[in-house]
């Protein structure tokens, strides 16, 4: 059996511009392809990220994008100097011994900011095999 080679997650925008100048100035990621009406971004080296515009309704309650990094703190003033919303600032959750914050991109989807902290998460070991 072939072995998934990487993963896209895709999202609904109505603003391809906006999203994507989020997505690269803002967030960071390198756009990976445009296809004109959906653009598909790099997040890491098997992880992408894909909007495709859409004249119905975006962004969802149900929907959480996380990205890990290490410096939280850091990336919450990287996200004010570009005025992102910062719904919650930086704090240790205790529950999933994880430090993290959430903001919102320009399709109101929530977008966490996570360093885990758990001492059983090894990022190395996870990603063994790919």
């Amino acid at each position: 059996m072939d072995r998934i080679k990487s993963g896209i997650t895709f999202l609904k925008t109505k603003d391809l511009e906006r999203t994507t100048w989020f997505y690269t100035q803002v967030m960071g990621l390198s756009l990976a392809l445009d296809q004109k009406t959906c653009r598909i971004f790099k997040v890491c080296e098997n992880s992408f990220l894909g909007f495709c515009l859409t004249e119905g309704s975006v962004g969802s309650e149900e929907v959480i994008l996380t990205f890990e990094m290490d410096d939280v703190d850091g990336f919450c003033e990287t996200l004010r100097a570009h005025q992102a919303p910062i719904e919650i600032a930086p704090r240790y959750n205790p529950q999933f011994k994880i430090y993290q914050m959430f903001t919102r991109d320009p399709n109101n989807y929530c977008i966490e900011i996570q360093r885990f902290e758990d001492e059983n998460w090894d990022h190395a070991s996870a990603l063994k095999g790919f």
